[in-house]
């Protein structure tokens, strides 16, 4: 694939040590993307899928989260998977007995690539569960560039709306609505806010958002950051990868300070007056995101929202994913402190 923007130098990029089998992955994921992702904007989805291997939900799994499938829009192709962590040995876990949070989680993929029973998803989601001691419903929205702005939006929104009006026969009864969760990696993490924004004006029956939990989230801008030109050939994420997302993504004739991109620029709506949860945002030092995510932080602090900003200098775009450490550890750790933190409020 072509790169995007011809005045944008590669530069030298920190290189982080990786494992071996890790830089293996990324190599055969950057080879199998250019092969996938088409100049006139088309996913060669065929050959794509042999990369993103696809694993059934399991009601006994060793790990000792369960999980299942649930369709809330057969037209649309909309489920989601709930993972559901078995109670500790000891029954030492508060959580256990008066019930767990929920997180509503949303994968990452440039809104184009990824579904909720990919290997590499569903092991995020069970992580989330088993680490964090909730209940993840992880959802599969629609993709692009078959399926534009804002129909991921309305996917995210509507899965939100389906959880507040299920009955107790269908959640686990350990499942605490009053301490909802959203959550997304990249992509998802664009999508979280967005849902997150358009709840704040919804009359919930049970769903009470205590929490906005932003890994890595993807936006973007006409102008470039110092960190997408001094990254713009990331080890995980490039800036001619991120360019065609966005033209795979936003409207046809639109450019990257569309509001779903830049959701601070000079086309955004204003936030103040919306009810929006608490936000912790997870950046990376070695991810070309980083400045657009402290903007992003920024731009809710200005808002009047409470903002959390985590900044892991060595982390690249998706360490979480790929289970790099110490980062890995530290993220799950502080992600169960904000989380603690907004529930004990």
């Amino acid at each position: 694939m072509p790169r995007s923007d011809k005045n944008v130098e590669q530069s030298t990029n920190p290189k982080p040590n990786f494992p071996w089998k890790v830089k293996l992955l990324m190599g055969a994921f950057s080879w199998i993307s250019d092969a996938s992702f088409r100049p006139n904007v088309r996913v060669n989805r065929r050959l794509f899928n042999f990369f993103d291997f696809k694993v059934p939900p399991s009601t006994n799994p060793p790990d000792g989260v369960a999980s299942s499938d649930t369709t809330f829009d057969p037209s649309r192709n909309l489920w989601f998977r709930l993972y559901n962590p078995t109670p500790t040995p000891t029954g030492g876990d508060p959580n256990d007995v008066v019930g767990m949070p929920v997180i509503v989680f949303f994968h990452g993929g440039g809104f184009v690539i990824g579904q909720a029973n990919s290997i590499w998803v569903d092991k995020e989601a069970r992580q989330l569960a088993r680490e964090l001691r909730a209940i993840v419903v992880s959802v599969n929205y629609r993709l692009a560039p078959e399926h534009r702005f804002p129909c991921q939006y309305e996917d995210g929104f509507d899965a939100l709306r389906f959880i507040d009006e299920m009955d107790g026969d269908d959640l686990p009864a350990n499942a605490d609505l009053s301490r909802c969760f959203l959550a997304g990696e990249s992509a998802g993490g664009n999508l979280a806010h967005n849902v997150a924004v358009r709840a704040g004006g919804y009359g919930f029956k049970r769903v009470n958002l205590l929490g906005l939990i932003a890994i890595q989230p993807f936006f973007g801008g006409e102008e470039r950051d110092e960190s997408e030109i001094r990254l713009s050939w990331g080890p995980t994420l490039r800036l001619d990868w991120t360019d065609w997302f966005w033209r795979a993504f936003l409207p046809d004739g639109s450019d990257r300070d569309h509001p779903a991109a830049n959701v601070f620029g000079p086309n955004a709506g204003e936030i103040s007056g919306v009810k929006f949860p608490a936000a912790i945002v997870i950046i990376g030092g070695c991810d070309l995101l980083r400045d657009r995510d402290m903007r992003y932080c920024e731009g809710l602090k200005r808002s009047g929202k409470e903002v959390c900003l985590v900044d892991y200098p060595n982390a690249v775009h998706g360490f979480w994913s790929m289970g790099v450490r110490p980062e890995y550890c530290l993220f799950l750790e502080q992600v169960r402190e904000f989380m603690q933190k907004q529930m004990a409020e």
